[in-house]
């Protein structure tokens, strides 16, 4: 997967879980051609997913299976990622496809079998796992002595235009990652959140079994199909993949609560920000900056833009932004400049951004941002996801349709002026010796109607602070970003280290030039207001 993490926080190590069998599994030969279906084929489509899911709902919840053999649960991150998957027993490997589907082997952090099945002409099979699928040579595993029935952990897909590479692959409790035409994995999406943020433990639901959907041969849309499970809901998904320059995936989703749920995180996304030219907090790298994405953006209901640049906080933050049926939001990496990362083995110049699109009326609630402080980049360390202003109870049924796009740029963009860089620093004067503690805001615009200023224009930027003095304001052309600078300083006028929030945008006579900028700044211990 070119990562170098599966999932957010794994030293909860958040595990999948698995459907208790209903057909016995069957041995297939030691070197199979081809993969073996375990039972009868039965009736599949997603109202009678949707059903089981409902059904799951009302009976209590079963724990998943984590027992592994002594071989498989002593591996190692390196012994883990040498097990290989045979490309001979791919999915649709020889019916001239589109699509292939290759399969994660158990391990790790991967503890608990998923249960996957082929649906062909609306009718399921479940596939048989054979430790012959997977090449164990360099993790030291005798396969051999492994079981015929230990199952999967996930799955990956191919498109025919590159069989070499994937373009998306579901792994690990709910997660699931895709890529765009810079062919990069990055940032993850999530079936669901539950807690995410709150003084307790998150609870992290497990998609524990995947229905995949034989396409027709000419189709560039894959169907699948996922049942989720975990202590407070059951749910039944549906994807409709589409490879592409941006990967496009129509998601619709039922969930079944099975008790009343305080926070419940509807299309959530998750990435980590170490370091950026705004927050040099962790800036312990040799590399400029670190993080999969640089800022949320969210588009309201009412049409107003908005950009919040991601921080790495000292201590866990959580933000909620109202909203009534949202048109969309998402966590992006808007700086694309290899010279800003410096990093040519994971390139985070080119990690896709996530956009989320509501396909109907989400009613009201609030796009909610959590920022756990991280020490480096192996941890996932922030969320966004949707969350209804009413908390689900037991008995209901909640409709979530949505689009979910991974590519470069997201599919709508701010008609005004984007936010396309924030840097802070020590506020005051060049040259003149500084009086106080203050701390400098820079944030450069572009794009927009900045082409239609003439050289008088009064351009002045618009700010709000829920405490402090804002001070030596101003707003500047930028000729090298054909954009416009505006800079302030914010100046603490009380001992307390509670965040400040900041609203900013450009205007020139009235007429709103800009995206509204969005900050959360917490001042520093009056012990550490050093200014000179």
């Amino acid at each position: 997967m070119q990562r170098r993490r599966f999932l957010s926080h794994t030293s909860k190590a958040v595990g999948l879980a698995a459907l208790a069998p209903t057909t016995p599994w069957f041995s297939i030969a030691a070197h199979a051609a081809q993969l073996q279906a375990i039972g009868k084929p039965q009736a599949f489509d997603l109202a009678w997913l949707k059903g089981h899911a409902r059904s799951l709902a009302a009976k209590p919840y079963q724990a998943p299976r984590t027992t592994l053999p002594k071989s498989i649960e002593s591996l190692d991150w390196d012994q883990y990622q040498s097990i290989r998957f045979n490309k001979d027993h791919a999915l649709w490997r020889d019916d001239k496809l589109r699509f292939q589907a290759q399969f994660f082997h158990l391990g790790l952090f991967f503890k608990s079998p998923v249960r996957l099945y082929e649906v062909v002409e609306g009718r399921a099979r479940e596939l048989a796992y054979d430790p012959a699928m997977f090449d164990h040579t360099k993790s030291g595993v005798n396969a051999a002595s492994l079981p015929q029935d230990l199952g999967f952990a996930g799955f990956r897909l191919n498109f025919h235009t590159d069989l070499e590479r994937d373009i998306s692959a579901f792994l690990g409790a709910s997660y699931f990652r895709a890529v765009g035409g810079e062919w990069q994995y990055g940032q993850s999406a999530r079936g669901l959140a539950i807690d995410s943020g709150l003084p307790r433990p998150e609870e992290f639901p497990n998609f524990v079994a995947y229905w995949l959907e034989k396409p027709a041969p000419q189709s560039n849309t894959v169907i699948v199909y996922a049942l989720l499970d975990s202590p407070s809901v059951a749910g039944a998904y549906r994807f409709a993949i589409t490879p592409g320059d941006t990967q496009v995936m129509d998601i619709d989703a039922a969930l079944y609560p099975r008790k009343t749920i305080e926070r419940l995180g509807i299309a959530p996304c998750t990435s980590m920000f170490q370091f950026g030219e705004n927050d040099k907090r962790m800036a312990n790298d040799w590399r400029p900056e670190i993080h999969d994405t640089d800022g949320l953006q969210m588009w309201t209901g009412n049409g107003e833009w908005i950009w919040r640049p991601l921080t790495n906080p000292a201590q866990l933050r959580f933000n909620a932004y109202q909203d009534n049926n949202p048109r969309g939001f998402g966590l992006l990496q808007r700086d694309r400049d290899f010279n800003n990362y410096q990093d040519d083995g994971v390139f985070y110049d080119k990690r896709p951004c996530l956009w989320v699109e509501p396909k109907a009326g989400w009613g009201a609630g609030s796009v909610q941002l959590v920022e756990i402080p991280t020490v480096d980049e192996t941890f996932d360390n922030i969320v966004a996801f949707w969350n209804p202003a009413a908390k689900p109870q037991p008995g209901q049924e909640l409709l979530f349709s949505y689009r979910l796009y991974w590519g470069a740029q997201p599919p709508a963009r701010p008609p005004l002026a984007h936010v396309v860089a924030t840097r802070t620093g020590l506020g005051g004067v060049v040259g003149q010796p500084r009086k106080y503690f203050s701390w400098r805001f820079a944030v450069d615009f572009a794009g927009g109607d900045f082409s239609l200023l003439g050289k008088n224009a009064k351009v002045e930027p618009v700010i709000t602070a829920s405490r402090g003095k804002v001070e030596i304001t101003s707003a500047r052309p930028q000729g090298a970003i054909e954009g416009w600078r505006a800079m302030f300083d914010l100046r603490p006028t009380d001992n307390s280290t509670e965040p400040i929030n900041l609203r900013m945008h450009l205007q020139c006579d009235g007429q709103p030039l800009s995206e509204t900028w969005l900050y959360q700044w917490t001042p520093p211990p009056v012990a550490e207001r050093k200014f000179v």
